[in-house]
């Protein structure tokens, strides 16, 4: 009841420490049965010792590795005004992400090929043709 699990994957993702500083508190913050939370950008800066900004830009890396989804919400006012509320935050199974991580990192292995071999061909077509000095 005092702790909760964080995957042992979490440290093979390439993540910053404030994306994992984020993730903690959201791991820490979530509803075990639904996998859902909703702490606002201040609550969770307060709790990390981050700015709201900042609290955004790693909410943002998270989303991009897939190890969370955010929706927003509203809320009504005494007013009976409809206003935005927080997101609210699910934590996706780790197993997802990984495997996002290791498709990206062989797309770039691809990517980094492809500029290897027209480099080569490049360097090979100079070999064949020399430039002539006017």
């Amino acid at each position: 009841k005092n702790y909760f699990p964080l995957p042992n994957e979490i440290f093979s993702l390439g993540l910053s420490g404030g994306e994992i500083l984020v993730y903690t508190y959201l791991m820490y913050r979530e509803d075990r049965g639904t996998f859902q939370c909703h702490p606002s950008y201040k609550t969770i800066g307060e709790a990390v010792g981050m700015s709201n900004n900042t609290v955004k830009k790693y909410v943002d890396g998270l989303v991009e590795k897939r190890l969370i989804t955010t929706e927003p919400t509203s809320v009504i006012t005494k007013k009976g005004e409809k206003r935005n509320g927080n997101l609210l935050y699910t934590i996706r199974p780790i197993q997802e992400a990984v495997e996002y991580h290791y498709e990206q990192q062989m797309i770039r292995l691809n990517e980094e090929m492809q500029r290897r071999n027209a480099l080569v061909k490049l360097a090979e077509y100079d070999r064949k043709h020399p430039k002539v000095a006017v």
